[in-house]
């Protein structure tokens, strides 16, 4: 028991700094005027923001949501590669 007494200080320490802190904090806790907040939202809201569609031929075609995964097209899709066989499954380095 008698090694444990070396924690008692942080322990103080930790407790009346965390006793500080709350009651520090009690001061930043005010009413928040529902006017001002209700006039920033709609402020924010009539902004115009990078996602909006914009008329014109920028939006003749959705744009595509990029995933991070580069995908390349399909050569099957056109039908100018040439099939491949059974044979044909050797790689070479």
């Amino acid at each position: 028991m008698d090694i444990l007494l070396w924690l008692v200080p942080p322990v103080v320490v930790t407790v009346l700094a965390m006793v500080l802190v709350t009651w520090l904090g009690r001061h930043g806790q005010r009413e928040v005027d529902r006017d001002v907040a209700v006039q920033k939202l709609a402020r924010a809201l009539r902004k115009e923001h990078p996602g909006q569609r914009r008329p014109g031929p920028a939006t003749s075609r959705p744009r595509d949501r990029s995933t991070g995964i580069a995908v390349r097209p399909s050569s099957r899709a056109n039908d100018q590669a040439p099939r491949r066989t059974h044979g044909d499954d050797k790689r070479t380095a």
